[in-house]
């Protein structure tokens, strides 16, 4: 039975029984909570979110997201990761071995990296690591952004959606928490890919989107250079 999604305003009231309202939500009366966004109802056993349509990128700790280096400094980075807020990478959060004065040889102005925010302060200042399981700078490839509230239903329950996008099209995708997603592979297979990526996040409102992916991706078998990793 497909699970119908609650879409509410600002000020809706939020339904509950048990579970603890964690994000877009505020207490609006005794025991009471209201929806801050217009945007999706996400539930699981525990908690309830509120999931906004639209809406910048905040920094959480230890999201995996992806960054533009865009300035270097003696012994740090300056990243964009896609918010209000720029972050920082220092050589000592990094996998290589580096001296001060010397990192632009490891990532240079332009580069991608897909890191880890690792900590956060009370100005919203953050910074990012390298140092992880598949964290990594991104060589080649290609770069599209979506709004970040729409990440998770592009990665779908138990990376579901976007390994569905993968396996179809074999490309590599790595998605972002901030909103930014890399792909390579194939030109022709990275358009498909895209086009089902642009599809999702003009879609995630809806039910019935996976079998809909499905059928898209179906369709496109054609067109799929069988020769892709």
């Amino acid at each position: 039975m497909t699970e119908t999604k609650q879409i509410v305003i600002p000020g809706d009231e939020i339904e509950r029984t048990n579970e603890k309202v964690r994000n877009g939500a505020y207490k609006c009366g005794q025991d009471k909570y209201c929806s801050e966004y217009f945007g999706i109802v996400q539930r699981n056993d525990q908690f309830i979110d509120i999931v906004p349509f639209t809406g910048p990128y905040f920094p959480r700790k230890d999201d995996k997201i992806i960054g533009k280096i865009l300035e270097i400094g003696p012994s740090m980075w300056t990243v964009d990761i896609n918010s209000p807020y720029h972050s920082l990478l220092h050589m000592n959060d990094t996998p290589w071995r580096t001296s001060a004065g010397d990192i632009k040889r490891y990532l240079a102005i332009g580069d991608y990296i897909y890191g880890k925010i690792m900590s956060i302060n009370e100005l919203r200042e953050s910074w990012v690591t390298l140092k992880d399981a598949g964290l990594r700078k991104l060589e080649g490839g290609h770069i599209i952004s979506i709004p970040a509230p729409k990440v998770p239903r592009i990665i779908g329950k138990g990376g579901s959606m976007v390994n569905m996008i993968k396996d179809a099209t074999g490309t590599r995708i790595v998605v972002g928490q901030n909103g930014l997603i890399w792909l390579d592979g194939i030109p022709k297979n990275i358009m498909i890919a895209i086009d089902a990526i642009k599809m999702v996040e003009n879609e995630a409102h809806t039910v019935g989107l996976t079998d809909r992916m499905e059928a898209y991706l179906e369709s496109k078998k054609g067109e799929i250079d069988g020769n892709s990793k």
